[in-house]
C-alpha cells in the first residue's frame, strides 16, 4: 500500500522514524503459539475499556470493525489473499468463523470475565516473533489529518497536491525524483504535473504529510470539505526525513517526535528544502466524496481498534489483541501513555512495514488524532486469535 487505499492510505506505513532495534534474521513462520493462561494476560480489558465495555461507545465501534473485516472476507480479494497466505493453519475459513464467534461471545457475556474466561477457552493465541525473534513488537501511530485547503491557487494557498497522470503506467522507470515532479520549493510551477493539481494548501509540511498520511480531510474557505485519498505513486521506497534530521544532529533520537519535527522545521524553514526533496516517493490523490478513512483490504478502518501490519506476513482481517501504551489526551492540552490490552482487527498495511515487529495504529481523524500519533512509540506484544479446530 497504501496505508488506507482511497480513504487513507499510508502508501509509508508513515513512521517518521523507528528506534534502532537489533533485528535479527526473520524467523519462519512469524507467528508462534503461546499458551494464553501462562503468557497472556487480561486478554483486552484494559481500565479504559473496563469503563466502556457494556455501554454503547468502546464496545459498538469493536463490533463495527469485526463487521468491516467480515465484510472483506467474502469479497474475491480475501480468497487471493489467503490462498497466497503463507502459514498454513491460519485460513481464510478459519479467520472467518473465529470473528464470528468472537462477535458472538462480545455481544452474549454476562460480564468481562465471563467473556476473558470463553476467549482462553475457545480460542487459540498466536504471538509474533518480533523485530528481536523474541516477541518485541514497535506500535506508532497513523491518523487522518484535516487542514485548510483551496480549490484554486491563491498567495495563501500555494502547495498542490496532485490527481494521478492518465499515463502513469507508462511513465519510463525509473520514475522522476521528487524535486523534479514539484520543484525544490515544492510549489510545482515548472513541475511535469502541471495541470493535475487537485487541491492547494498553505502550508508546505502539510502538503507533505498528506503524501505520508495517505489522505486527509480538507476544508474550504467557503464551509465546503472534501475528503481525499490515495490514487497510486511514483515506484521509490519510502525514506523517513525523521531519520535523516536525526543522523545531521538536529535532535537526539530519543523524544524525537512529529511536534518536535513541526518545531525545527517553524524555526529553520529552509530546512524543508533540504530534507523532503529526499523522500522521492510520491504520491497522487483522488477526491473520495467524502468517505470514511479506508484501509488496504477496501473496508473502513476505526480509530483505536484498527492495525496496519506487514500483510505478507500477518493474516488480513484477522482479530488481534495488543499489549503497549497508548496515548490519550491528559486534559491540559498534552497525551499521557497508557499501558493498554485492547482488541483489534488487522485492516491495514504499509510499504515501510516490511517485519513482523512493527504495527500501526489508526488514531482516527483530526487534530488529536494526529497529536497521539505523533508522540506514538512504544514497544509491546502482539497476538492473533484463532478459534480452536483446524
Amino acid at each position: 500500500m497504501k496505508k488506507l487505499i482511497a480513504g487513507f492510505v499510508l502508501g509509508l506505513s508513515l513512521v517518521l522514524l523507528i528506534p534502532h532495534l537489533a533485528v535479527q534474521a526473520r524467523q519462519s513462520p512469524p507467528l508462534e503459539w503461546v499458551n494464553p493462561h501462562r503468557q497472556v494476560s487480561d486478554l483486552g480489558f484494559d481500565e479504559q475499556l473496563w469503563r466502556s465495555y457494556y455501554g454503547a461507545g468502546d464496545k459498538n465501534a469493536l463490533i463495527a470493525s469485526i463487521n468491516h473485516s467480515l465484510r472483506y472476507l467474502d469479497t474475491p480479494s480475501a480468497v487471493e489473499d489467503y490462498r497466497n497466505y503463507p502459514i498454513r493453519w491460519i485460513t481464510r475459513d478459519r479467520t472467518r468463523r473465529s470473528l464470528l464467534r468472537f462477535r458472538e461471545l462480545l455481544q452474549t457475556a454476562q460480564s468481562p470475565e465471563a467473556l476473558q474466561a470463553a476467549v482462553k477457552r475457545e480460542f487459540t493465541f498466536y504471538k509474533s516473533v518480533g523485530l528481536d525473534n523474541e516477541g518485541t513488537v514497535y506500535f506508532t501511530g497513523y491518523y487522518e489529518p484535516i487542514y485548510q485547503a483551496s480549490r484554486i491557487r491563491t498567495d495563501e494557498y500555494r502547495y498542490p497536491l496532485y490527481s494521478r497522470p492518465a499515463d502513469l503506467a507508462s511513465w519510463t522507470m525509473p520514475h522522476p525524483p521528487r524535486r523534479q515532479i514539484e520543484g525544490v520549493d515544492g510549489l510545482g510551477t515548472d513541475g511535469i504535473l502541471r495541470g493535475n493539481e487537485l487541491v492547494w494548501l498553505r502550508d508546505r509540511l502539510e502538503a507533505y504529510l498528506v503524501h505520508v498520511q495517505g489522505s486527509a480531510k480538507l476544508k474550504f474557505p467557503d464551509g465546503s470539505t472534501m475528503s481525499v485519498g490515495y490514487h497510486g505513486s511514483t515506484d521509490y521506497p519510502y525514506v523517513s526525513i525523521g531519520k535523516l534530521m536525526i543522523a545531521d544532529g538536529l535532535h537526539p533520537r530519543d523524544g524525537f517526535t512529529l511536534p518536535k519535527m513541526k518545531d525545527i522545521f517553524q524555526a529553520q524553514p529552509d530546512l524543508l528544502s533540504r530534507y523532503l526533496p529526499q523522500n522521492d516517493r510520491f504520491i497522487f490523490f483522488q477526491d473520495t466524496n467524502g468517505s470514511p478513512a479506508t484501509g488496504s483490504l477496501g473496508v473502513p478502518v476505526t480509530a483505536d481498534r484498527s492495525i496496519a501490519t506487514d500483510k505478507t506476513l500477518m493474516p488480513p482481517g484477522a482479530l488481534a489483541l495488543i499489549r503497549t501504551q497508548i496515548p490519550y489526551p491528559d486534559g491540559r492540552g498534552g497525551t499521557q501513555p497508557q499501558l493498554v490490552n485492547r482488541f483489534v482487527l488487522d485492516q491495514d498495511k504499509g510499504s515501510a512495514i516490511l517485519t513482523p515487529g512493527r504495527v500501526d495504529v489508526y488514531m482516527g481523524s483530526g487534530d488529536v488524532a494526529g497529536q497521539r500519533a505523533g508522540v506514538m512509540g512504544y514497544r509491546g506484544a502482539l497476538y492473533y486469535l484463532m478459534l480452536k479446530g483446524a
